[in-house]
Protein backbone atom coordinates (compact mmCIF):
# COMPACT_ATOMS: atom_id res chain seq x y z
CA UNK A 1 0.00 0.00 0.00
CA UNK A 2 2.66 2.41 1.01
CA UNK A 3 4.53 1.11 -2.46
CA UNK A 4 1.62 2.79 -4.36
CA UNK A 5 1.51 5.49 -2.42
CA UNK A 6 4.92 6.51 -2.87
CA UNK A 7 4.46 5.80 -6.94
CA UNK A 8 1.46 7.92 -7.21
CA UNK A 9 3.30 10.48 -5.42
CA UNK A 10 6.18 10.76 -8.21
CA UNK A 11 3.57 10.60 -10.48
CA UNK A 12 2.44 13.60 -9.39
CA UNK A 13 6.03 15.31 -8.89
CA UNK A 14 6.36 14.55 -12.64
CA UNK A 15 3.34 15.72 -13.95
CA UNK A 16 3.85 18.87 -11.99
CA UNK A 17 7.28 19.63 -13.62
CA UNK A 18 6.23 19.15 -17.11
CA UNK A 19 3.04 21.29 -16.14
CA UNK A 20 0.34 18.93 -16.17
CA UNK A 21 -2.04 20.33 -13.42
CA UNK A 22 -4.92 18.28 -13.24
CA UNK A 23 -3.02 14.99 -13.52
CA UNK A 24 -0.63 16.58 -10.75
CA UNK A 25 -3.81 17.29 -8.08
CA UNK A 26 -5.06 14.02 -9.22
CA UNK A 27 -2.25 11.87 -8.75
CA UNK A 28 -1.35 13.49 -5.42
CA UNK A 29 -5.30 13.11 -4.15
CA UNK A 30 -4.26 9.57 -4.69
CA UNK A 31 -1.10 9.44 -3.64
CA UNK A 32 -2.75 11.34 0.32
CA UNK A 33 -5.85 8.71 0.27
CA UNK A 34 -3.59 5.58 -0.16
CA UNK A 35 -1.29 6.76 2.34
CA UNK A 36 -3.84 7.25 4.91
CA UNK A 37 -5.67 3.74 4.44
CA UNK A 38 -1.82 2.49 5.00
CA UNK A 39 -1.40 4.54 8.39
CA UNK A 40 -4.88 2.86 9.42
CA UNK A 41 -3.82 -0.75 8.47
CA UNK A 42 -0.63 0.26 10.04
CA UNK A 43 -1.77 1.28 13.55
CA UNK A 44 -4.85 -1.80 13.43
CA UNK A 45 -2.19 -4.29 12.47
CA UNK A 46 -0.20 -2.96 15.20
CA UNK A 47 -2.38 -3.44 18.05
CA UNK A 48 -4.16 -6.70 17.13
CA UNK A 49 -0.67 -8.24 17.46
CA UNK A 50 -0.24 -6.88 21.04
CA UNK A 51 -2.60 -9.42 22.37
CA UNK A 52 -2.00 -12.83 24.48
CA UNK A 53 -1.32 -15.55 22.50
CA UNK A 54 -3.33 -18.67 23.14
Amino acid sequence: MLHYALVFLVIAIIAAVFGFGGIAGTAAGIAKILFIIFLILAIISFFRGRGPRV
